[in-house]
């Protein structure tokens, strides 16, 4: 793990995140040099001094872009829009949820990640999904190669990452190259979801996801027989409960397990394990809801899967990372030990040989992301090679 703040855990995992979204590191050093002192502050003016110097640098970026656009260097801008886009997600993402100005810096984000794609000209389709009245909005990348209906991997975030973000670690491009689709969501209680429609995190994650599949069924570039599910960090726990409850789903795959999220909350009370986000209790409670702390432990009496996993019948990937610092590694065990009824389970755990140990393997995802891109091609139909 590339520690850059050695007393600041959260903003370490958000400079690992953003170098595995592309950033670079001369900016990166840019940014957070300003930043040491600030690192050691209490979160609400440590993070408005981290949003300061990372949204100046995407100011500067999108400037710089807008140079090569009026000289028809589209691509050029294109890169440096994606650039900005990935420094104003890793500072919004660092806000306390009422931060005077964080909603409008999510929208200029949206806007700026917008372009990016359609200046690059990459294979990134944006999608919206009628549910409860609103949407859930996703990125739909297409498998390279393939007539007719593909596989598709439907990605579900963490507790507070976003589309944007998976899609830009990599897995959706890495999938495309053998042969099999990605469907990335911002599923209720996180990304626009959340920001824009109000949609709160759910235990029931199947009453969303099965909204999900029956979208992908009436696209004719997907193979409605081949649709599998994979979840980071939080989606750990929603990936397997909505595969087990949704049996339209061909397979799952967890990069990082989170099997009893209620007893990760438990410990977290008791100062236990590390935060992946300053305003901590502040912002589960935005996520899931509970007007105090009390009320949102009642709420996470009910995100485990025991007694959920058991009910899997299709292939089933648990990974997770050696050293994860959030999530112990006998919960991977545990889902593991549970899947009792998939005809094909597998527990991979990242050691220092591949890299990729801490949680969701945001410290390296390389290896650990194609490892299980390789696995998921196997299984639903793609190719490796």
């Amino acid at each position: 793990m590339f520690r850059y703040f050695p007393t600041n855990y959260v903003w370490d995992l958000s400079v690992n995140l953003a170098i595995e979204m592309g950033a670079r590191i001369g900016e990166i050093q840019e940014m957070c040099e300003p930043l040491k002192e600030a690192a050691k502050q209490p979160d609400a003016a440590g993070t408005q001094a981290f949003r300061e110097t990372w949204s100046k640098m995407a100011d500067k970026l999108c400037e710089l872009a807008r140079e090569d656009e009026a000289r028809g260097r589209l691509l050029s801008a294109g890169e440096k829009y994606n650039r900005a886009a990935t420094y104003l997600i890793t500072c919004e993402r660092l806000q306390g949820h009422n931060a005077p100005g964080r909603l409008e810096l999510y929208q200029r984000f949206l806007e700026v990640f917008a372009r990016g794609i359609d200046l690059s000209r990459e294979n990134c389709e944006r999608v919206e999904i009628p549910y409860e009245g609103k949407v859930i909005s996703g990125l739909f990348v297409r498998a390279a190669g393939v007539e007719g209906p593909a596989p598709v991997l439907v990605q579900l975030n963490g507790l507070d990452s976003t589309k944007e973000m998976k899609y830009r670690v990599g897995l959706p491009a890495w999938l495309a190259r053998r042969g099999v689709s990605s469907l990335i969501i911002d599923q209720p209680g996180t990304g626009e979801a959340l920001r824009l429609h109000d949609l709160k995190a759910r235990y029931d994650a199947e009453h969303w996801a099965s909204v999900v599949v029956d979208y992908l069924e009436t696209r004719n570039d997907v193979d409605p027989k081949r649709i599998g599910c994979e979840g980071v960090s939080l989606g750990g726990y929603y990936c397997p409960r909505a595969v087990a409850f949704e049996p339209r789903f061909a397979c799952g795959v967890v990069w990082g397990a989170n099997h009893d999220w209620r007893d990760v909350q438990k410990r977290r009370l008791e100062r236990e394990g590390s935060f992946p986000v300053p305003h901590y209790w502040e912002h589960v409670r935005w996520v899931w809801g509970g007007k105090d702390i009390d009320e949102f432990m009642q709420i996470a009496e009910n995100v485990h899967l025991d007694g959920v996993v058991e009910r899997i019948k299709v292939p089933f990937l648990v990974t997770h990372g050696e050293q994860d610092s959030q999530i112990p590694l006998k919960w991977a065990h545990r889902t593991y030990e549970q899947l009792v009824n998939s005809p094909k389970r597998e527990l991979k755990v990242f050691t220092e040989r591949e890299g990729g140990v801490q949680h969701s393997s945001f410290d390296n995802s390389i290896n650990a992301g194609q490892y299980i891109a390789d696995w998921v091609a196997e299984t639903l139909g793609g190719h490796v090679a």
